[in-house]
């Protein structure tokens, strides 16, 4: 009987060491996904790097100086590509992850972005799309007042 205890104890042990090793890669795949393609990309003015992990029914949300903000991601990226870069204008830039938090194939992480005049707080929902890390909808809000 002790026998088949420690048994039993040993594999629920066993099964939560994988499921937080894989929280843990799903955690740092996330992360990647933000330093090298979505602050990347917000940075060049990079559509290419943006449109690589926006899905394509991405929505864009919130308000900017107190002003409802909503776009399609075809929206969006036109705006990116017609401004000037905060890396061409030679203004400062900083984006910085605040949390990120993996349910399964669904995640939340809030992120800071600097750049310009704005200080933005965003949440960006990603989901687990073909075993890559999609964001599909975008929430922000303008916090510099």
């Amino acid at each position: 009987m002790t026998f088949l205890f420690s048994s039993a104890l040993l594999l629920v042990n066993a099964q939560s060491l994988q499921k937080m090793k894989t929280h843990q890669e799903d955690s740092l795949a996330i992360t990647q996904v933000l330093e090298n393609d979505y602050f990347k990309g917000i940075y060049e003015g990079n559509i290419s790097l943006l449109g690589k992990v926006l899905h394509p029914g991405t929505l864009l949300f919130g308000d900017v100086k107190g002003q409802p903000y909503a776009k399609t991601l075809e929206q969006y990226l036109d705006g990116v590509a017609h401004r000037q870069s905060p890396k061409d204008s030679g203004q400062p830039f900083k984006g910085t992850i605040i949390s990120v938090d993996v349910i399964n194939s669904i995640a939340v992480a809030r992120v800071q972005v600097k750049m310009y005049e704005f200080n933005y707080d965003e949440f960006l929902s990603f989901h687990k799309i073909d075993n890559r890390w999609m964001i599909v909808n975008k929430m922000i809000t303008d916090i510099s007042e």
